[in-house]
């Protein structure tokens, strides 16, 4: 079954450049998805665009059964309840602990405490964090942070996490490290779409892979099929 449904959209900006052309896609639940391609080739559009930062100029975007071009400014946050974001800049609260950062995505939606510490520990545990939550983002390495910020995306366990390019600030070990917290997150039912330049990284991972060149999908490559020679 799709939780994702792309049909027929396009994206032009105000000042004219057209970022997505005519792009049609399926993406269905459960899966993982990479999203490939040189810069400007509209990748991180198409990602905003699903969690709506950016509305398709036309076409129709459905995730989990939501119109997200339709969908009006005050009910976005029905959408985002089902999506988490990663970016490769962590964006984490300084002068907050591993535990606050993750606790404050619970704490805005008004949570008892109780189901929040119990919430927080379980993912804490899941990203190999769960000895760390009292430390701050500064006692941390780059993948600690991006795993923190991992955990954050997922503690309210949204069906579809969109990953910005999340090992594009980290060493091929640390990316290796944050694919297997990916996997894992992947196998408990989370769908994934990851946005990378990291076309090795790809390789290693086995999965489908879309190829965007611009604006436009070039290659859906199935499962276990992409070679990075081949871009």
């Amino acid at each position: 079954m799709d939780l994702i449904r792309i049909r027929n959209v396009k994206k032009q900006y105000k000042n004219g450049v057209i970022a997505i052309y005519d792009l049609s896609l399926n993406i269905a639940k459960g899966d993982f998805v990479f999203i490939i391609g040189p810069t400007g080739c509209g990748k991180s559009t198409l990602g905003k665009m699903l969690y709506r930062e950016e509305r398709p100029t036309s076409g129709e975007i459905i995730v989990g059964g939501l119109n997200v071009a339709k969908l009006k400014n005050r009910k976005v946050y029905k959408l985002r309840r089902k999506i988490g974001v990663v970016f490769q800049d962590f964006k984490l609260l300084q002068k907050q602990t591993v535990y606050e950062n993750v606790a404050f995505a619970l704490e805005v939606l008004g949570l008892p405490k109780a189901e929040i510490h119990s919430k927080v520990l379980k993912v804490l545990d899941l990203v190999g964090l769960k000895n760390k939550a009292k430390n701050y983002p500064t006692q941390l390495s780059g993948g600690e942070q991006q795993r923190v910020a991992i955990a954050r995306a997922i503690v309210n366990g949204p069906k579809l996490l969109i990953c910005d390019e999340p090992t594009g600030n980290l060493d091929e070990g640390t990316s290796k490290e944050i694919m297997k917290v990916l996997e894992e997150i992947n196998k408990l039912g989370t769908t994934i779409i990851m946005v990378t330049h990291d076309t090795e990284l790809v390789e290693r991972a086995k999965r489908r892979v879309i190829l965007l060149d611009s604006g436009r999908i070039l290659k859906d490559y199935a499962k276990g099929t992409y070679r990075h020679e081949s871009v």
